[in-house]
């Protein structure tokens, strides 16, 4: 983690945490100790907003959020999760209206938002965008994706979401299907993944590999992991299926898109050889690559996964202001 960044002090018998004042910028941060205190942090945020609603833990404290990218799931979800604990929103979803457009830099967007705001959080198109912000700003920077490298905050929900509902990480198979070339929300699952006992299979078209620097995190732990094109050869195997849509904004080569963009379908067809026991994820937003007739499935998870990542995102908005 970067230095931590002054935040004020903590009330009179509060615990501490090591999250106070941290930027959140890579998974690469959290080891077992500190997911499992997010996690209880994120079990006490559902118990709150499903018996009370909300609370006043951040009252006084203003959010910015910055998207340089449209985003309706991650920008709400930021949002709902500052309002449901009494703090305010600086929404920023049309960063290209904006001064940018005038050509202010990054640093100098960052330094004047956090004139206003106790947490930044950004969205990015470009790749280190969030540790760039980080390095200016003196407020904690929350990373919501910065380009194809990192989407820690979902990385954090998936995981959260895994547990919740299997009520183990351990011994787990978990199959990442679609474009994991450009999905920073599978590079980042499987650099967490990696802190439990995990087999790993990467389903995916010939131009869209797993980048060979997640591999090399991955063979680096003594991970097994499995590569294949077949998502019919181990449907029956798997306890987690991660679906990711082809990212057609990714591509420079539409024909490459328009070839792959259909591989695979999570339909009826294909879950009827699933385990009983097994569920169905995906970050959202989908395509077709998952029929909605598996909405009703129980085993479908990914809406569970966005009431989880408002959880999440409470617990570590309350974690980098010193209330978590």
């Amino acid at each position: 983690m970067t230095n931590t960044k002054d935040t004020g002090q903590l009330p009179a018998g509060h615990v501490s945490n090591d999250f106070r004042g941290q930027d959140i910028l890579s998974v690469s941060q959290f080891d077992r100790a500190k997911l499992d205190y997010i996690f209880n942090v994120g079990q006490e945020m559902q118990v709150l907003v499903e018996r009370f609603g909300s609370a006043d833990l951040l009252q006084g404290k203003i959010l910015a959020n910055l998207f340089y990218e449209p985003s309706t799931r991650t920008s709400s979800s930021f949002m709902a999760a500052m309002l449901r604990l009494g703090g305010q929103v600086i929404p920023i979803n049309n960063v290209q209206y904006s001064s940018v457009t005038k050509g202010e830099s990054l640093p100098d967007t960052i330094r004047t938002l956090e004139s206003y705001a106790d947490v930044i959080v950004l969205r990015h198109p470009e790749l280190g965008a969030a540790a760039i912000a980080a390095h200016y700003a003196k407020k904690p920077i929350i990373n919501a994706g910065d380009g194809v490298g990192e989407h820690p905050t979902q990385a954090l929900l998936d995981l959260f979401t895994i547990n919740q509902d299997l009520g183990q990480l351990d011994g787990l198979k978990i199959a990442m299907v679609g474009d994991l070339k450009y999905g920073r929300t599978v590079h980042s699952l499987t650099k967490l993944l990696i802190n439990y006992g995990v087999e790993f299979v990467f389903v995916n078209p010939d131009i869209l590999p797993m980048p060979e620097d997640v591999l090399d995190v991955v063979r680096g732990t003594g991970h097994t992991f499995h590569q294949t094109k077949n998502v019919h050869e181990i449907i029956g195997e798997v306890d987690v299926l991660y679906v990711t849509r082809v990212q057609k904004e990714r591509f420079t080569d539409l024909e490459q898109y328009d070839r792959v963009k259909d591989d695979y379908v999570v339909d009826e067809a294909l879950m009827s050889h699933a385990k009983q026991k097994m569920i169905v994820m995906h970050p959202l937003p989908r395509i077709n690559e998952i029929s909605y007739a598996i909405d009703d499935d129980p085993r479908a998870a990914y809406f569970r996964q966005m009431r989880n990542g408002m959880y999440i995102r409470m617990a570590l908005l309350a974690a980098v202001l010193g209330k978590g």
